[in-house]
């Protein structure tokens, strides 16, 4: 008899402490954002300069973040389908970033940004116009 107590309490703690868990948060928060958009390379948001870091070691001009979030700025270089040279700059965030490049005949142009390699990355504009760049 005493064993079906035993039992009986031990599944009843078990079904309490299931039900006294916590909800999870309906939002984390955090100054990072999902998509890099060209905007970011202009502006470091108070949070952003709370760890901005230069280290003039590597190609990036600044980074902002932390350890396996960092944001990173870039200035680019390269050519676009026509073979004419571009230059610009742009942030990144893991894979992906956006940033802004410059041709003597056009206006700034956005552009979204993915690394293809060390130092390379492809890029497209809102056109579908597609540049080949390298960090300076």
């Amino acid at each position: 008899m005493q064993k079906n107590y035993s039992i009986l309490l031990f599944l009843l703690f078990i079904i309490s402490c299931k039900k006294a868990s916590a909800p999870p948060p309906d939002q984390i928060n955090t100054f990072y954002k999902e998509v890099i958009t060209a905007d970011d390379r202009k502006t470091i948001t108070p949070e952003e300069a709370k760890t901005y870091h230069v280290n003039t070691k590597y190609q990036y001009e600044y980074r902002t973040g932390n350890p396996g979030h960092y944001e990173y700025n870039y200035d680019v270089k390269g050519i676009n389908a026509k073979g004419d040279s571009v230059c610009g700059n742009i942030n990144v965030l893991g894979k992906y970033g956006a940033g802004i490049l410059i041709l003597d005949t056009v206006a700034d142009i956005e552009i979204s940004t993915e690394w293809v390699s060390y130092g390379k990355l492809k890029a497209v504009d809102k056109k579908g116009n597609k540049y080949d760049l390298i960090a300076k």
